[in-house]
Formats: structure tokens, C-alpha cells, sequence
């Protein structure tokens, strides 16, 4: 067995079956590897960098979702054990080296392994996601998938100036709508489609869940020094509290 039974679930939910419009995600809100991938030969160190999760996220989307009243699903492994943001079929994956960082439990992996992390990890997170907007479908709930992300501020020695960016693809809307009224806030240097991009290739939540299932959605990333504390997560929460439904009422005036 790839997870043992005292080991945690691949997926964590909660408030499940509340009627928000708001879905929301955190695929790398954990560092935790499993006891069988001794710890793919990482340092504590190393293994408490930005590689290994999206720092400070969790807690802003668990105060984000008791705020909301929204369903939250959250993924509860590194995603250098397997990136449950990306195609499960394509190399980086099962990323062999992330940044500068060599990650010697990736080197040289049968399809067998890759297959058992998926089974394990992958497979489960996003059949729960792909369980709540079924069951919001059937109960007539108008869904809105949040992808909560976070993102170093210094990478490959270069400094990020922005502080948080809304990111989209095929459906840029509600991303936009949401740009705006970041952009009005004091003191916030926004971005949009930055520092990365969605896409096909780059991306899994957001164009099989939320494109294919033509739902509006955002991918919000948030930089990482601006989450050391709780104070702070709960400042970035309390903010999106306050502008995610200001935006729906926005998308709705569109319409």
C-alpha cells in the first residue's frame, strides 16, 4: 500500500454541501511526503521551501472558506510527490528538479511508481472536486471555482514585485472583474497572467474543472512573504471575502 493506514488523506473538505456559489481549491496546500518516498531524499530543509508547497495558502483558504461559507477542497501532499496542478501524463509531474533543486526520489521513476502516486494522490483529490460540482449541478447551485495558489517572492535570484495576480485562460471575466477591484485597493501592486500563465499544457484544475465544466473561475496567486502569519492570511482572507462576491455581483450585471 502507497499510503499507509495511520498516514493522512490525499484530500481534506471542508464545509461540505453549503449553497456559496464559491468553490474552492488549494492543490499544493501541503508538504507532507509519504512514509514510503523517504522523503525523496530531501533535507527538512529543503523540503519546507516554496518547491515542496504553496506557503501560506492553506490558512488563508481555510479562514476564506469559513468566511464564504464555501466548500473547500484541499490536497494534502507535496507537489513534488506529485503535481496535482498538472497533466498527471506528462513529465514535470513528477518534477526531477524544481528551481535549482535536484529532487532525487523523482530520478529515474518506473510508469509503476508514477502510476501508484496517482492512484494514491492525484486521482482521489480531483475525483472530490469533480464529486462537489456534480452534486452543486444536481442541487441547481451556481458554482464559481476559486484555485487558491501562492508564489515565492524571489526565484532564481530575481525579485517578484507583484503582490497577488489573478490568472485565467479561454475565460478571462471573472478574473478581470476581480483585477479591477484589487486594483482599486491601497497599496497592492496586482498582476494578471502573472508570474505564470494557464494553460493546457501548464495547468490541470482550471481547464478540466472549471473550462470544460463552463464554469467562471479564478486562479488566485498571492506572494508568499505577505503569509508568514496568521494575522496576514487572515487579512488576505478577510479581503477576498469582501471582493469575490462584489465580483459575482459584477459578472451577474454582464449577463
Amino acid at each position: 500500500m502507497f499510503l499507509e493506514s495511520d498516514e493522512p488523506s490525499p484530500v481534506r473538505v471542508l464545509l461540505e454541501t453549503t449553497p456559496s456559489p464559491f468553490l474552492l481549491t488549494v492543490d499544493h496546500a501541503s508538504n507532507q511526503i509519504p512514509r514510503a518516498l523517504e522523503n525523496l531524499g530531501l533535507c527538512k530543509t529543503e523540503r519546507y521551501r516554496h518547491i515542496a508547497w504553496d506557503i501560506g495558502i492553506a490558512g488563508v483558504a481555510e479562514r476564506l472558506s469559513e468566511r464564504l461559507n464555501a466548500t473547500t477542497v484541499l490536497q494534502n501532499y507535496s507537489r513534488l510527490v506529485i503535481d496535482c496542478n498538472r497533466q498527471p501524463n506528462l513529465p514535470d509531474a513528477f518534477p526531477t528538479i524544481s528551481e535549482t533543486t535536484i529532487i532525487p526520489g523523482n530520478l529515474n521513476l518506473s510508469d509503476s511508481d508514477r502510476q501508484a502516486r496517482r492512484k494514491a494522490i492525484f486521482d482521489p483529490y480531483h475525483r472530490t472536486i469533480a464529486k462537489q460540482i456534480h452534486q452543486r449541478k444536481e442541487r441547481g447551485l451556481h458554482t464559481i471555482y476559486v484555485a487558491l495558489h501562492s508564489f515565492t517572492p524571489i526565484y532564481k535570484g530575481i525579485f517578484r514585485p507583484l503582490h497577488v495576480a489573478v490568472l485565467y485562460n479561454r475565460t478571462p471575466r471573472f478574473a478581470k472583474h476581480l483585477a479591477e477591484l484589487l486594483r482599486v485597493e491601497e497599496g497592492l501592486t496586482v498582476a494578471e497572467n502573472a508570474p505564470y500563465r494557464v494553460s493546457d499544457e501548464t495547468d490541470y484544475g482550471v481547464p478540466v474543472h472549471a473550462e470544460r465544466g463552463g464554469l467562471d473561475y479564478v486562479l488566485i496567486e498571492i506572494r508568499q512573504d505577505l503569509l508568514t502569519t496568521e494575522t496576514e492570511q487572515d487579512a488576505w482572507a478577510k479581503l477576498l471575502a469582501r471582493l469575490l462576491p462584489m465580483t459575482a455581483v459584477k459578472l451577474q450585471e454582464d449577463i
